[in-house]
């Protein structure tokens, strides 16, 4: 019998491919220039670059897609009478890694597929592909606005009270 490819897998095995594409471009930048892209000026000059270039979309939808699956983890746990997010995960130090697991395993693909999407568009606009600086940005447009929404969700989502204070 044969099994159909999970979309999980197919994004994983991309950005394995785009970040293994990526390694001669980062060694032949630092050969020439004797710097390391994520850790010099020209990173930082470039951020504006991807903002405005191919792909700028992606500043919207990642975003948005991680917002609505921390607003939807967020009445899960306010449902579940659980602490925010951030709070739990900062103060809970026996829930932590419980917590890390279950947000990569809602995000994961979208990470990946943020990542990926870095790689593409660095490629578009600096015909060049850097690993670390995707790596960076990537979880960063899907971790912060997903962690502050499940907190903040988690925060202000209460079930309705009945009568005799039981809750629903």
């Amino acid at each position: 019998m044969k099994r159909k490819p999970n979309f999980r897998y197919i994004v994983f095995a991309l950005l394995a491919v785009a970040l293994i594409a990526s390694v001669p471009f980062s060694l032949l930048h630092t050969y020439r220039t004797g710097e390391i892209y994520a850790l010099s000026w020209r990173f930082l000059e470039d951020i504006p670059k991807r903002l405005t270039g191919p792909g700028r979309f992606r500043f919207i939808l990642q975003p948005t897609v991680a917002i609505i699956l921390g607003i939807r983890s967020g009445i899960a746990d306010a449902r579940a009478g659980k602490p925010p997010f951030v709070f739990a995960f900062l103060f809970d130090h026996s829930q932590r890694w419980l917590l890390l697991k279950h947000a990569f395993g809602q995000l994961s693909a979208l990470l990946a597929m943020s990542i990926l999407l870095d790689l593409v568009a660095q490629f578009l606009i600096l015909r060049q592909m850097f690993a670390l600086p995707a790596l960076i940005l990537g979880p960063v447009l899907i971790a912060v606005p997903y962690s502050t929404s499940r907190s903040l969700t988690g925060l202000l989502w209460r079930p309705k009270a009945t009568q005799g204070g039981a809750r629903v």
